[in-house]
């Protein structure tokens, strides 16, 4: 801040320019619409006629009301001088927002004299007592005529200015002003009695605006109505909030009070969030209403997408996010064999409907969290062990075939989501384990395709069989031989209520009996290599 003094504004170089403004209950100016700071003055005529002589001292009565005639067709003043003539609006020790009713006559302009600056004044000459200048961005500079008293008791910055002043009308200089439209409307906040009334008019993104400059010029209230404002209203969109986050935050480095805001984003008592994260799960899985359940699935899983290969905060290591996850799958897979062993017992196609469409249901909704979770954990690249953990349910697999194909055909869409992932890459399991996979899940599947294909909507033949022949093809040459003949025997008297697997008969056709590779000698170099 630097004590000036601004030389005359010469024709050509700069033109001054009286914005027209409101004045408030308190009897201050309002800052005038945001336009004002944007716009630059284009050199033209005047629109207006010259003003008139003015009249004789003697008709004082005639004077008093042109200036009224005047003040009410303010609404025709030009572009390029703009004027408005506010009386006070109380009696109170504000003062009024003035600014005198000139209209110069513009003449015109050569493109040698085009204006650089643009000059906007505020408040009343004739009551203040010191003049603040902010020289903003594009060569607009703002006129401030203000009180030492009333900036010096709301604002740290210009109470450490003014003291220091000793001139009988003292001019404080804001050099690079970023924001001369808030500084300005700040300003005019310090002589409103209610902060607070002003402040619930504006948008989040303003009050964040005043919030930096009333940080800038330590101007307390308002930071405080600010933080208020702040706490109450809704923050719309993740970018609004990370603007208001990342404001506030850096405020309460400089020791401002600001945990009321940031409660909305932080917890001052420690909660594990693998504990929230673990009780989501549960009632999720535990749901029975349909579509509030599929409608939370499809949340969950998009919301971990949006943070895939992190654990749910930077506290917690990843492994235990997903030892959380087989947890559940754990409990899932013994609430299903249970299932199937109650549906597996002889006396149970002779219950009535009422006690075996509870059963029925239930496997339906095991088998579809099953799926979810194996969802979540091949999107985390983790699903290795839940491979392991299918292709360990062996009485699972030997109950599979005592049930009726209606309880039972959910089940089998678990195995084809672990062939899709292995075939896309998703899911590495070692050899041991496909082929255990293969030899334990690939029968039931076959056995259940036709309902797959008619009784369920999310199955993709296409891709279930690319990704079964695509796992049948990581085996060595003999399991693949073993496995593609059972197929080709179900194959030819299923037809099409059995997997199409032709393009990886065919792969394995071209590596048993066309012997590429052997040919080539690149098999026989590389044996000779290791010998």
């Amino acid at each position: 801040m630097a004590e000036i003094r601004l030389p005359r504004l010469e024709q050509g170089q700069a033109k001054i320019k009286n914005v027209p403004i409101a004045v408030t209950p308190e009897g201050f100016w309002c800052c005038p619409s945001p336009t004002v700071f944007q716009k630059t003055v284009r050199t033209q005529n005047p629109l207006n006629k010259p003003k008139p002589s003015p009249p004789s001292q003697t008709a004082s009565s005639q004077k008093k009301q042109t200036l009224v005639n005047e003040r009410k067709a303010s609404c025709v003043a030009s572009s390029t001088n703009v004027v408005s003539d506010v009386q006070r609006s109380q009696g109170s020790d504000a003062p009024a927002a003035n600014a005198s009713l000139e209209n110069e006559k513009v003449p015109h302009s050569r493109p040698e004299n085009v204006p650089k600056k643009v000059t906007i004044e505020f408040g009343e000459p004739g009551t203040s007592d010191l003049k603040v200048i902010l020289l903003g961005r594009q060569g607009v500079a703002v006129k401030l005529s203000v009180h030492r008293s009333v900036l010096a008791e709301h604002s740290i910055f210009f109470a450490s200015r003014i003291s220091g002043q000793q001139l009988v009308f003292p001019c404080l200089e804001i050099d690079n002003c970023e924001d001369a439209e808030i500084y300005v409307e700040t300003i005019g906040l310090m002589y409103c009695r209610d902060l607070k009334q002003r402040l619930i008019k504006q948008t989040v993104s303003r009050v964040l605006r005043i919030l930096k400059v009333s940080e800038q010029l330590g101007y307390t209230a308002c930071i405080h109505f600010c933080l208020e404002y702040l706490e109450a209203v809704p923050w719309v969109g993740q970018e609004e909030e990370e603007k208001v986050v990342s404001l506030v935050s850096r405020l309460e480095g400089e020791g401002i009070g600001v945990k009321p805001v940031l409660k909305r984003v932080s917890s001052e008592i420690p909660i594990p969030p693998n504990d929230t994260f673990s009780r989501i799960l549960d009632l999720v899985l535990t749901s029975r209403e349909e579509k509030g359940r599929r409608d939370m699935k499809s949340v969950v899983l998009k919301l971990l997408k949006e943070n895939n290969g992190f654990a749910i905060s930077s506290s917690e290591p990843s492994d235990l996010c997903n030892e959380t996850l087989y947890s559940s799958c754990r409990s899932t897979l013994d609430s299903l064999l249970a299932l199937f062993k109650q549906a597996a017992e002889p006396s149970f196609p002779d219950r009535a409907v009422d006690k075996r469409e509870p059963v029925v249901r239930s496997i339906y909704l095991e088998a579809d969290n099953l799926l979810w979770l194996l969802d979540i954990l091949a999107d985390r690249q983790a699903a290795d062990e839940f491979a392991i953990m299918w292709v360990n349910q062996q009485e699972l697999a030997r109950l599979h075939t005592r049930l009726p194909m209606v309880c039972r055909h959910h089940v089998s869409m678990i195995s084809a989501r672990l062939f899709v992932g292995i075939g896309r890459g998703e899911v590495l399991p070692s050899k041991d384990t496909r082929h255990l996979l293969l030899k334990t899940w690939l029968q039931p599947l076959i056995n259940d395709y036709s309902w797959l294909q008619h009784g369920c909507r999310s199955f993709d033949r296409k891709t279930v069989e690319e990704g079964v022949g695509r796992t049948i093809l990581t085996l060595p040459l003999e399991d693949q031989q073993n496995i593609l003949l059972l197929w080709l025997r179900s194959f030819l008297k299923g037809g099409d209520s059995c997997p199409n697997l032709q393009q990886a008969f065919e792969v394995w056709w071209r590596r048993m009996f066309s012997r590429p590779y052997e040919e080539s000698g690149i098999l026989g170099q590389t044996e000779n290599r290791t010998l």
